[in-house]
């Protein structure tokens, strides 16, 4: 009997002495995001020179 008495009050002691208290608080300054996204696409193609040739004998070719 005397052991159900000691759990719930060993209990409570480790329940005062872990508990913690948890502040949270706005900043100060608002929170600033910059997103400067430049996005460039280059496209170079190059023919050979028979190649070149070859298709303007034939422009139905394509």
């Amino acid at each position: 009997m005397r052991l159900t008495t000691l759990a719930p009050m060993a209990m409570l002691m480790l329940a005062g002495s872990v508990g913690g208290c948890v502040n949270i608080s706005a900043p100060d300054k608002p929170i600033q995001i910059n997103l400067n996204i430049n996005v460039t696409q280059e496209v170079v193609y190059r023919l050979d020179n028979d190649a070149k040739s070859l298709i303007q004998q034939n422009p139905g070719i394509f």
